[in-house]
């Protein structure tokens, strides 16, 4: 059996196909399953997935706009080269399921396989439904959701509502080990600060500005983003002339698995944008979190997403307008000297999870298989 996945290349998109591809692998033997991926150029989607024995073919595709830009002429030539390329391809690995993460490099790959008549299941993260998902929920057999209430999609018969696929590996940790991990060894509560794939300016910028103030209650463990990683660390420095203070901060560019999985274990609150694998990871470790979405991401998802997390009780939304440094010090604070608001919120966290999101569409996605094909055995 063949399934091809497809998604625009983001961590966002890359991080659920991978958590669906473990289930996969881990439940169902690999001598069943050929799996492929279909979409643009990214070196680290490329060996993420490599490493998952899933084969590549890079697919060039444009972004959906809307708005005026000269990137627009230049993307108009690239879409329909993605197609012809994707339907050559299907032609000769004849693929019996399309599963698409959305984004505007997953949009050659579904069109390709609408032309051929090729079965598509998509599932979209945000709580605002992107423009490709709007679009290529229409020809899709069923339409996973990570919220309840995903708005724009018109096909509602089609929407199952799953939650947002996890990697297993980020989860599961234990604070003591997580603690020697970082080597932590004050009492003091742990401050977990995401800023999204590629790192966050702007929470790294206020992080900055109140850093010596947080050292004195709090261990920092921040995701800086790898662009930003040798700046924040020299400017931390100069900020912070006490060389016992710096060993309470801990700054990585970027963080795998096992960082991931240790920091939310030693967190006692974690701080991060509010892009949906961030918000379902925190979730399904039942961690309490501050949210700052992404001023001016698309569609807003990013403060649609918090305020649906934060209507849970699992967190509390600043948005970045309001993101004054000594107001944000001092929420903290609050939090910290109110312990049963942290409590709320994390089981607030723990209600809003959907731990077996990855799961769920693994086993939908083979059961169709076995309906229309034959059956595959499990390990």
């Amino acid at each position: 059996m063949k399934i091809i996945f497809t998604g625009g290349g983001t961590a966002g998109h890359i991080f659920p196909i991978l958590a669906i591809i473990r289930e996969l692998r881990g439940n169902y033997s690999d001598s069943d399953l050929e799996l492929y991926y279909f979409g643009p150029k990214d070196m680290q989607t490329e060996i993420l997935l490599s490493v998952e024995k899933v084969k590549i073919k890079r697919i060039a595709s444009g972004k959906l706009r809307r708005y005026v830009s000269i990137h627009n002429f230049y993307d108009f030539f690239k879409v329909p080269c993605g197609i012809i390329k994707a339907t050559f391809l299907f032609f000769f690995l004849a693929p019996d399921v399309v599963f698409s993460k959305g984004g505007y490099g997953s949009f050659p790959t579904v069109f390709a396989a609408r032309l051929l008549r090729v079965p598509i299941f998509i599932h979209e993260s945000d709580a605002v439904a992107g423009l490709a998902t709007k679009i290529e929920s229409k020809w899709a057999m069923e339409v996973f959701t990570s919220f309840a209430k995903t708005a724009n999609l018109s096909a509602k018969e089609k929407v199952v509502c799953v939650g947002n696929p996890v990697r297993d590996r980020v989860l599961g940790g234990n604070k003591e080990e997580a603690l020697k991990f970082f080597e932590i060894s004050s009492p003091k509560p742990v401050l977990f600060i995401l800023g999204g794939s590629q790192g966050a300016t702007s929470i790294n910028n206020l992080i900055l500005e109140i850093l010596p103030e947080l050292l004195r209650d709090f261990e920092v463990i921040h995701q800086t983003g790898e662009n930003n990683f040798k700046q924040i660390i020299k400017e931390s420095a100069v900020l912070v002339a006490d060389e016992k203070a710096r060993k309470n901060y801990h700054p990585f560019g970027f963080m795998n698995e096992s960082q991931l999985r240790n920091g939310f274990a030693a967190a006692s609150l974690v701080i991060s944008r509010a892009g949906a694998g961030s918000i379902f990871e925190i979730a399904a470790n039942k961690k309490p979190a501050i949210l700052i979405p992404l001023p001016g991401s698309a569609q807003n998802h990013q403060a649609q997403n918090s305020y649906a997390f934060q209507a849970s009780g699992g967190g509390e939304v600043i948005e970045e307008d309001n993101l004054k440094p000594h107001f944000f010090l001092e929420k903290i604070r609050y939090l910290f000297s109110h312990p049963n608001i942290l409590q709320t919120m994390a089981q607030g966290s723990d209600d809003f999870s959907r731990p077996k999101a990855a799961r769920l569409i693994a086993n939908y996605l083979l059961e169709y298989l076995y309906r229309s094909f034959v059956p595959i055995e499990g390990k």
